[in-house]
């Protein structure tokens, strides 16, 4: 019943969303690591493809190895960048999180109506 391109969009990017979330907890958990590379999720761009290509709206993320200038130790993770990041996925995670409540709600409200 909820099988359509919004809501198969928007469960992509809480998906999406949800991986960089953990893996920012990650980066932030080994800044100390000796020759630890930071891991950095994308989404987007595939998302985006799904939707405007006609597809049905879902999209995998990808993990990829920073490729930023390490520190003496080896270690790219930038403390500073990560806690930027993670403020930004949790305010775009709260965002999808509202739209497909929102979905729902005028679903429910058109079947209370019929």
């Amino acid at each position: 019943m909820f099988d359509s391109v919004t809501i198969n969009a928007l469960t992509s990017a809480m998906d999406g969303l949800a991986l960089r979330q953990r893996t920012i907890a990650q980066n932030i958990a080994n800044v100390n690591t000796p020759n630890y590379h930071a891991k950095i999720v994308s989404f987007e761009n595939a998302l985006a493809q799904s939707v405007a290509g006609g597809g049905d709206g879902t999209a995998s993320a990808t993990t990829t190895t920073s490729e930023a200038p390490t520190q003496q130790n080896g270690n790219n993770v930038s403390l500073d960048s990560e806690t930027l990041n993670n403020i930004e996925t949790v305010l775009r995670y709260q965002f999808a999180t509202r739209a497909v409540n929102m979905d729902f709600s005028a679903t429910q409200a058109a079947m209370k109506t019929s």
